[in-house]
């Protein structure tokens, strides 16, 4: 794949071999690349990457203190199960940030409810031309909308106008990165996913915080529901469709 170009106004940003090597696992297991349960050592990862031990073995213990990955005693690696416990738990999070958010979204967009709180309008906007469209002008690429659909709940916490939410928000995203995608594997997920982000964003544009807030916490606990039937199975298959050839 080409790399993007670098635009001339943007600097570019250095990154460590080190931190390229952690990028690049973290990606594998986001992608099924690596799935939970593989065994791999150093040397297998330095030869595929085409990078030493130093910056593999750092990528690594990083991956560790994140919960990623576990060293096994003289054997090498492996990619950790998935603590469906710790999921839920990061579930309930976002629930209350996001609900929280919409809330403000509603109540600062009446005016002087609350004039310190600057709300982007433009993100609202940019989320409104995606999901609000006819049925014909929807996209069936399952890896698109999954992409929308987090990039919908991030925007939607970052308009809200507190950017110490929207850090907190950007880091359980990170961390359930990898389940969510197994949530967009059905297209009738995918029909739900529209319909419901259409119903957020139409609650909101009419200030109701209430209902926008219902539709919220309806709409996270269908795809925490969906988490909970995800099995094993379904991660190795998931591998599989990730490296078959593009039609």
């Amino acid at each position: 794949m080409t790399p993007s170009p670098i635009s001339p106004v943007e600097p570019a940003v250095y990154r460590s071999r080190a931190e390229e090597v952690y990028a690049q696992l973290k990606r594998d297991v986001a992608e099924f690349k690596l799935v939970p349960g593989d065994r791999f050592t150093e040397n297998e990862i330095s030869e595929r990457l085409g990078v030493s031990r130093t910056p593999v073995r750092q990528a690594l213990t990083r991956l560790q203190q994140e919960g990623y990955v576990e060293v096994l005693f003289r054997s090498g690696w492996r990619v950790l199960p998935f603590d469906f416990d710790q999921f839920e738990q990061l579930y309930d999070l976002r629930m209350v940030l996001e609900t929280t958010a919409a809330h403000r979204l509603c109540e600062c967009g009446a005016g002087a409810a609350a004039p310190h709180i600057q709300i982007d309008h433009r993100l609202l906007d940019e989320l409104l031309a995606i999901w609000l469209v006819p049925v014909a002008q929807r996209s069936t690429d399952t890896l698109q909308v999954a992409q929308w659909d987090e990039e919908f709940h991030c925007a939607l916490v970052r308009a809200a106008g507190n950017t110490e939410m929207a850090r907190v928000h950007s880091d359980v995203t990170e961390r359930i990165r990898i389940i969510r995608r197994l949530d967009f594997t059905k297209q009738a997920r995918i029909t739900a996913t529209y319909d419901e982000h259409a119903k957020i964003l139409k609650a909101i544009r009419s200030r109701r915080g209430d209902q926008a807030a219902m539709l919220l916490r309806a709409h996270i606990q269908a795809s925490q529901a969906e988490v909970r039937k995800i099995t094993l199975h379904q991660v190795h298959v998931a591998r599989q469709v990730g490296q078959s050839p593009a039609t």
